[in-house]
């Protein structure tokens, strides 16, 4: 579905040249739902717009549901949906004749844009503010709006941009289940943009992480969580002495994995490592201090996330950029 080699685009600011994206291969496979990831700046924005025929490239090649970005962008646009940051759909128009107007500017038959539109209503949940001005609705109502109209025509890719910037906690999850059935039922391609780590864990099969024009990392969540970090181990025991004989004995478990003391005044001192797999080696951990007679008061493993990905990475947090 999406097939770059060496894509590049850069910007002139005064005098001088800003290179926002540069030499981005991406592959992406029909079915797919991948999310880029990176900091303000990183270059994800500009790569979409350029994927969505938006912005032309400055160098490289792209080919985006079979049609080339430079030579074909209007056939481009025919075979993809796009929601950006923004929202999409008249204020002052009703939603149900907002969706079927846009379903007819695709060139849809009268019949096929009011199915279409009478059918992403139901599923996103709209139809019972079809009525409504579009000024009227939610936050979340506004969303799934712009997520029909980018769906109407039957694309086999969906570009999401940030979809779900601005929504309360519960908004974001009942869009992601949306984007989800949506997917299911007609199986289409999706790639997105994400400030939230969380969604781009749980929503997309792989990752592409971005960073100063580049993508510097590509795989699954798990695969990039478990090649870059691990699992951080956590042991906490309320003597110090035991604390560090603790220590000892994880070095002896699991050598090499960065083992931590971390004492306090008070009476909680812990240690800490990491290891790719916390859940296998907590086993023979626990029985070697047991035999050792070390007091344990708490132990936990969690789970690196994409976040810590990116600080391995890079040197810096993903959240701390986007902040």
């Amino acid at each position: 579905m999406i097939h770059t080699r060496e894509l590049t685009r850069h910007f002139r600011v005064g005098k001088e040249t800003v290179e926002a994206v540069r030499g981005v291969d991406i592959d992406v496979a029909e079915g797919e739902t991948v999310a880029l990831l990176g900091p303000n700046g990183a270059g994800k924005s500009t790569t979409l717009r350029m994927l969505t025929t938006l912005l032309e490239p400055t160098s490289g090649t792209a080919t985006v549901a079979g049609r080339d970005v430079r030579t074909e962008p209007a056939e481009v646009r025919r075979r993809i949906g796009f929601v950006g940051q923004g929202h999409g759909a008249a204020d002052d128009q009703r939603v149900r004749d907002e969706l079927y107007a846009q379903g007819l500017l695709y060139g849809l038959d009268r019949r096929t844009a009011r199915g279409r539109t009478d059918d992403l209503l139901d599923m996103l949940d709209l139809t019972s503010v079809t009525k409504r001005d579009v000024t009227t609705l939610s936050g979340g109502q506004r969303r799934r709006l712009d997520i029909a109209m980018g769906l109407v025509h039957g694309p086999g890719l969906l570009f999401l941009d940030e979809p779900s910037t601005g929504l309360d906690p519960h908004s974001r999850a009942n869009l992601w289940a949306h984007v989800t059935r949506l997917r299911e039922e007609f199986g289409a391609t999706v790639v997105l943009t994400t400030h939230y780590l969380d969604e781009a864990d749980s929503a997309a099969e792989r990752v592409l992480v971005i960073d100063h024009g580049r993508v510097i990392a590509d795989g699954s969540p798990e695969e990039l969580k478990g090649r870059v970090s691990g699992d951080l181990v956590s042991l906490v025991f309320t003597d110090e002495e035991h604390a560090r004989g603790a220590a000892e004995v994880a070095e002896r478990i699991a050598p090499g994995s960065g083992v931590e003391v971390h004492t306090s005044a008070g009476t909680d001192h812990e240690v800490r490592f990491r290891v790719g797999r916390g859940d296998a080696v907590l086993p023979d951990l626990l029985r070697a201090l047991d035999a050792a007679n070390l007091d344990l008061s708490t132990v936990q493993v969690q789970r690196p996330t994409l976040d810590d990905v990116f600080l391995t990475l890079t040197g810096r947090s993903l959240r701390e950029e986007d902040q």
